[in-house]
């Protein structure tokens, strides 16, 4: 049975249940210190995290194409863990799943009915240009690449260097093996748990409030209270808890690739009933005004885009680069866990460009068909919530009601598979890092998840506000992470300096370097270099051997 680190889970688990605690007992107490904290982090630290974010992009880019993405995170000439189709379901499922269905109509819908500050779109085309291309920055590279710098971090430490699957493992290289397995290292790894336990949680909360949602559009309850929510909490809380003991390969593979199946179904309805041309026109149009446009939205501040800016950041780009890094450690975590056997090139390809086009798919459907009805006075913005307004289009075209059956599905299975893969890589942590945590600490967390869920439908009274002060606390964690994320960068760049491959390739450069300097001082640069069994480098001289071959065989 794999050892439990107690102090990393005695404490994290004793934060978590205060926290709890505080939740159910104080909950103005607790929503008032969130929020307070929350704008202090935004007024003065957003800048930090737009650099950081954009940071993060460049420097998993660099990675891929450099000398270091032919690395193996693994034994060289190790095969692949899982098939790639599988690989890239379970990643997109547990990194974005109900991510992308809530947010899928209602941010491109948002930015097309209230643009950006800085923004003054002429015309309605102009306006889904414009609301695309702030969604995909959003939503495709940065996001991925924040996720793939952690579990590259990880995969690396653990896979090809045999240490731990540990965050603070990965620190080996910069604060040595002791410190990585004392006070320091357990400090990063309880930190890791608590970012993983609320930045989930969190997101079950929306996946909680969207299922409500749906359950009210297909008339099976007038009005979903409270306490509806949390009892769809709870069932699904067994769900993932049962598919997180049946393991990786077992539970959330099969999930992930219904999930995958279902939701392609979703896409080509919607796709086929919905404005198909429009939906065509807006895949390059979106494109090119988001690599036209990267630049400004990447630079977005108060000189460049005037006031308003800040509050505007603060509920979006900023809101989403502290949320996806809240993420990191466990979506980083389980994408490294499923990515034994790729090299670092395929690695950062498929963790970031894969999902980036399947977003921007995405988006460009249901945004797309969300803004066409609005322009045609739909009136989505006025008449729906931001969880509802996905079945507010459906409701337009036929076969409504099995659709948005179909939505709830998804949304559950993301729900499922999102928490499953939470509860495990927390185990992992909990545990010094075994690939196989014990199924009485997965389902420890598990429960402890749900927990957490729960109680942010109940902070404020339910609805909405009922996720602000969990939701306020995810992103605070984000920011001792978004350190904790710049010095993964500084070790993986020390690892990977020293790696045997990399080591390899500047020995033979080095020695052919040397090689050709002596072949030239010797022999003025007519030789060859060969190279045999008992001798490093052989050098003859092409004229000799001219002149041996003259002489011929006698001489």
């Amino acid at each position: 049975m794999p050892e439990t680190d107690v102090v990393v889970f005695g404490v994290t688990a004793a934060l978590t249940l205060a926290f709890i605690v505080w939740g159910a007992v104080a909950t103005d107490s607790l929503e008032d210190v969130s929020t307070s904290m929350l704008d202090n982090v935004m007024v003065n630290g957003g800048w930090a995290f737009v650099l950081a974010a954009s940071g993060f992009v460049l420097f998993a880019l660099w990675l891929a194409f450099s000398r270091y993405g032919r690395i193996t995170l693994g034994t060289e000439g190790e095969k692949p863990e899982f098939r790639t189709v599988s690989w890239v379901a379970m990643m997109f499922s547990a990194g974005m799943g109900i991510g992308l269905m809530f947010f899928g109509v209602n941010e491109p819908l948002s930015h097309f009915a209230d643009p950006p500050p800085g923004t003054d779109p002429a015309d309605v085309g102009a306006k889904m240009e414009t609301a695309m291309s702030t969604t995909l920055f959003h939503w495709t590279l940065h996001p991925w690449a924040i996720y793939a710098v952690v579990g590259l971090g990880i995969a690396y430490s653990t896979f090809r260097r045999g240490r731990r699957q540990t965050i603070s493992a990965v620190f080996t290289p910069l604060i040595g093996e002791e410190h990585s397995r004392g006070v320091m290292g357990r400090a990063i790894d309880i930190l890791a748990i608590l970012a993983t336990l609320f930045g989930s949680a969190a997101s079950l909360g929306l996946g909680a409030l969207q299922i409500g949602s749906g359950v009210e559009e297909v008339d099976w309850m007038s009005e979903v209270s409270t306490g509806v929510l949390v009892v769809i909490i709870a069932v699904l809380t067994a769900a993932f808890i049962l598919s997180a003991v049946s393991g990786v390969a077992r539970g959330i593979q099969w999930l992930s690739n219904i999930n995958m199946v279902l939701a392609a179904l979703l896409v080509v309805f919607l796709f086929s009933v919905g404005p198909t041309v429009l939906i065509l026109d807006l895949l390059p149009t979106s494109v090119g005004s988001y690599f036209g446009d990267f630049a400004k939205l990447a630079a977005r501040s108060e000189a460049s885009s005037g006031e308003g800016i800040e509050e505007w950041l603060s509920s979006w780009t900023v809101f989403y680069w502290a949320w996806w890094i809240s993420w990191t450690p466990f979506v980083g975590m389980f994408i490294a866990r499923i990515s034994r056997g790729r090299t670092i090139r395929q690695f950062v390809g498929g963790v970031i460009l894969v999902p980036s086009v399947v977003s921007l798919i995405w988006f460009a459907i249901f945004g797309g068909t969300a803004m066409r009805l609005e322009s045609e006075g739909a009136g989505l913005t006025d008449e729906s919530t931001a969880e509802g307004q996905l079945f507010a289009v459906l409701r337009e075209y036929p076969l409504a009601s099995a659709a948005s059956l179909v939505v709830m599905i998804l949304v559950a299975i993301f729900f499922v598979s999102g928490a499953d893969a939470a509860s495990i890589v927390m185990g992992t942590l909990s545990q010094k890092g075994t690939l196989e945590p014990s199924r009485v600490v997965v389902i420890f967390w598990g429960v402890l998840t749900g927990a957490v869920a729960a109680i942010m439908l109940l902070v404020g009274g339910g609805g909405d506000t009922a996720l602000t002060g969990l939701q306020n606390l995810t992103i605070l964690v984000a920011v001792p992470f978004m350190l904790v994320m710049i010095g993964l960068c500084g070790a993986l760049m020390r690892d990977l300096r020293s790696d045997a491959l990399i080591l390899r390739g500047e020995r033979g450069d080095e020695a052919v370097e040397t090689a050709v300097i002596a072949g030239q001082d010797q022999y003025g640069g007519d030789f060859e270099i060969r190279i045999g069994p008992g001798s490093d480098v052989d050098f003859t001289a092409l004229r000799h051997r001219a002149d041996e071959a003259e002489q011929g065989p006698d001489s």
